[in-house]
């Protein structure tokens, strides 16, 4: 790699790791900002989803917008977006100032994590270095994903929950400085944005989520809750008019005609719900159940984060091995019953148990996510690789939206979270047990199907 690209290549990774450590970082604030802020149960599901939201509705687009910006124009934007946001984040005096922050450190992670790519990618002199820097790139988010518990639990433990947001604007205005300074400019190319695309996506995705998280506290009939379905379904209506009709849509809808991208889209959906829902819950049943420090709780989440990246490196050369089908069977299967273990194992007045159920889950997840991607890509034709990408990202965030959404209510009030926990552990048993089916309908249908040669 010529030494004058290595700032960039180092700005991409730096960017991808702060988009992927604020997807887990606040669970370990969780606690502070019920007691700090006096936030609800649905508020705290609000500082996680506010920013998957803003991130699932604008990341269909983000390629199109930077392509159409420039890619170093949409990485400073994005970094720029990010970083002042996370500093409202740090200042904020009430919840609904924290989540709408929260809106927008959303929406500059979904414009910096494609541009950084593009950025670093654009240093490529061969396929093999090509795919080298996109590893690179992946495993910095993987890295990110990883680090988030335990380094907010060590900010909230040496300071306060604003550390973790203040953190971003002390890397990302020097970031932004070196951006400016170091990163070449790319062209940018003449791409249509579908508008209403995104903004029939934002209305269905918000719609949706509002309903899952508000109704259980408002009630079904509660006028909010009635408006919000409307939207939600309104958005998804016009979201299927609008992709149908544009020249260039967001997601083409015939990528779900194809049987195989549509069900990776569901299983990474479905994966998502159970993991983020779960990391959700058992952050509050560890802070507020058990009363454990935010430190201990980071500490304690290290085996399910920490060796999603370890696994992601084995997931290819196991899918090559064994094919991705078995890999994705197995890792269902495995996640079904340490689910289930873990349900049993919360229960126990020691910890150590739940922790030692953790290890089989982060595992594979981390073998599931690289396997479910090179699925959904390997599904469609060359040309719509980049739409399967992005809609199969997209999927993951709702799915964690709606888990989040759901196992706060499930997990019940705070004098019971530990027969609440049980009941999250089992569902996401149940939502991973509905992937395996999935994996299991896929292979039977290609059986079904598979051409006699005569």
């Amino acid at each position: 790699m010529p030494e004058s690209r290595r700032p960039v290549v180092a700005l991409a990774l730096i960017a991808s790791f702060m988009v992927f450590v604020d997807s887990t970082i606040v669970n370990v604030t969780l606690a502070e900002l019920a007691t700090h802020l006096h936030a609800s149960r649905a508020e705290l599901e609000w500082s996680l989803n506010a920013y998957t939201l803003s991130f699932a509705a604008l990341m269909l687009g983000a390629g199109a917008i930077a392509d159409t910006l420039g890619a170093k124009r949409a990485f400073l934007t994005g970094l720029l977006v990010f970083t002042l946001s996370s500093a409202v984040c740090a200042a904020a005096g009430s919840m609904l100032m924290l989540n709408l922050a929260r809106l927008l450190q959303g929406a500059g992670s979904a414009l910096l994590l494609p541009s950084a790519l593009v950025l670093a990618t654009a240093s490529a002199t061969d396929e093999h270095t090509r795919h080298r820097l996109v590893s690179w790139w992946a495993a910095a988010g993987g890295a990110g994903m990883a680090a988030g518990p335990l380094l907010g639990g060590g900010l909230v433990a040496l300071a306060n929950w604003r550390a973790v947001f203040a953190v971003n604007v002390v890397i990302g205005i020097p970031a932004a400085l070196w951006a400016w300074r170091t990163m070449p400019a790319v062209t940018p190319r003449s791409r249509r944005l579908d508008l209403g695309g995104m903004g029939t996506a934002t209305a269905f995705i918000g719609g949706l989520v509002f309903t899952l998280i508000e109704a259980p506290a408002r009630g079904w009939l509660d006028p909010a809750i009635l408006v919000a379905v409307v939207v939600a379904v309104a958005g998804l209506a016009g979201f299927v008019l609008v992709e149908r009709s544009v020249r260039a849509p967001l997601l083409p809808l015939k990528l779900y005609a194809d049987r195989g991208f549509a069900a990776a889209a569901i299983q990474g959906l479905l994966l998502n719900f159970a993991f983020y829902g779960v990391l959700f819950s058992m952050s509050l049943l560890l802070q507020q159940g058990r009363h454990l420090s935010a430190l201990v709780t980071g500490l304690l989440f290290l085996p399910l984060t920490g060796l999603i990246s370890i696994a992601n490196i084995g997931s290819a050369p196991l899918a090559r091995r064994i094919g991705r089908p078995a890999v994705l069977a197995i890792g269902q299967a495995v996640i079904t019953v340490a689910m289930l273990a873990l349900a049993w194992a919360s229960t126990s007045s020691m910890v150590w148990p739940m922790v030692l159920a953790l290890v089989p889950i982060g595992f594979s997840s981390g073998l599931l996510v690289p396997t479910m991607t090179a699925q959904s890509i390997a599904a469609v034709e060359p040309a719509l690789h980049g739409a399967a990408s992005a809609a199969f990202n997209t999927s993951r965030q709702i799915g964690g939206a709606i888990g989040v959404a759901t196992f706060g209510p499930l997990l019940g009030t705070a004098h019971d979270l530990g027969s609440g926990f049980v009941t999250c552990a089992v569902v996401a048993a149940g939502a991973s047990l509905a992937g395996l089916g999935v994996t299991a309908l896929g292979r039977r249908t290609r059986v079904l199907v598979r051409p006699v040669i005569r």
